[in-house]
């Protein structure tokens, strides 16, 4: 078990801890916030990355905020978690499970029906807690179910950041690949570096060595060129949402690497929790796709690299069409085409589990 952790809530101060990852590789940080409006921040401006672990540092903001309010009124603490919801949902628009989060705490609270304001703070953080234990339990089932399609020798081609810091631990794409490695597979990764913001180059690196599983990295543009002369096994990516007919929106660059993959024949595989899997968006054309700051192609670590009043265009996610995906591995096992009915039944039956 890697000695650092994504998130961690910190009881004695009722704020919530969390591993900086604009830090990495060069200094293992950590922030402590006990205001939600810092926590909101910290997901917009990428201190914590990675839908899943958005999700629960979004779950437990709620929970700070519970603790936030200085009043001793149920009512008003009550109020400023409604307020604190908002900030949190605004904070990054692409990724379902931020609010997926966000509602289920507010079900989980409400099925208990606090009537005291000592109950309803503790609601609060027993449904994070929760939140997170269910995290990492996904993630391993994610990790197993991929197993089968993994061979002993396997040679991926990863894309972004899906690891332990990309969620509460063990993580989703990155995941497999980490159990594939404890499971005894030989494991060899190519790591896209992943521009602008280089979160496979230096988060997804960093996390590979502390696992000792064999990498190597590559710039995006080398993906065509590995999977022509290299004997790669299969591409595995994570997601941010998923839509209902298996359209796809992750990291921008998704898309390219899935049709370099489809063009030589080479699987690709998307690592979903059912989380990420949005019963509200029927095709990937409806996903809102967040446009980030110039700064970060401009720049590299506040060195300017482009021309000074260049005009930039930065999406921060694309959406892969479900025609390019090989099969989406989920805590439920592996689904394929047509996804359009295999989502639908994954989702109806995951809704029936849970009735």
């Amino acid at each position: 078990m890697p000695a650092y952790k994504s998130i961690e809530w910190l009881e004695d101060q009722k704020a919530l801890r969390l591993l900086d990852q604009t830090k990495i590789p060069a200094e293992l940080k950590y922030v402590t916030l006990s205001r939600v409006e810092d926590i909101a921040a910290a997901i917009t401006d990428m201190v914590v990355r990675g839908a899943p672990a958005i999700g629960v540092t979004a779950a437990y903001g709620l929970a700070v905020a519970a603790w936030q309010e200085e009043s001793d009124l149920l009512s008003a603490t009550m109020t400023r978690v409604a307020d604190a919801d908002a900030i949190l949902r605004a904070s990054r628009p692409t990724a379902v499970n931020l609010c997926w989060a966000l509602d289920q705490m507010h079900n989980r609270v409400a099925r208990q029906q606090p009537t005291s304001l000592v109950a309803y703070r503790a609601a609060l953080v027993d449904a994070a807690h929760a939140l997170a234990r269910e995290d990492v339990e996904i993630n391993k089932a994610i990790g197993h179910a991929a197993l089968d399609i993994v061979p002993q020798e396997a040679t991926f081609i990863h894309h972004c950041n899906t690891g332990g810091i990309a969620t509460v631990d063990y993580g989703t794409a990155l995941g497999i690949i980490r159990i594939a490695h404890e499971a005894g597979r030989k494991v060899h990764v190519y790591v896209d570096e992943t521009r602008p913001r280089l979160q496979g180059g230096r988060l997804t690196s960093w996390e590979l060595q502390q696992l000792g599983i064999s990498h190597q990295i590559i710039v995006d543009g080398a993906s065509g060129f590995v999977m022509k002369n290299k004997s790669v096994d299969m591409c595995v990516v994570g997601c941010d949402r998923v839509a209902m007919n298996g359209d796809v929106a992750n990291k921008i660059g998704t898309y390219n690497l899935a049709l370099v993959a489809k063009a030589h024949g080479v699987p690709f595989f998307v690592a979903a929790p059912i989380s990420t899997i949005d019963p509200e968006m029927p095709s990937g054309d409806q996903i809102e796709i967040e446009e980030r700051p110039a700064s970060e192609i401009t720049e590299i670590d506040g060195v300017k690299v482009a021309p000074e009043g260049a005009e930039v265009f930065n999406p921060a996610f694309d959406v892969t069409p479900a025609h390019l995906i090989s099969g989406i591995i989920t805590e439920k096992g592996i689904i394929y085409p047509p996804f359009d009915e295999t989502l639908k039944t994954l989702f109806l039956s995951n809704e029936q589990d849970h009735e």
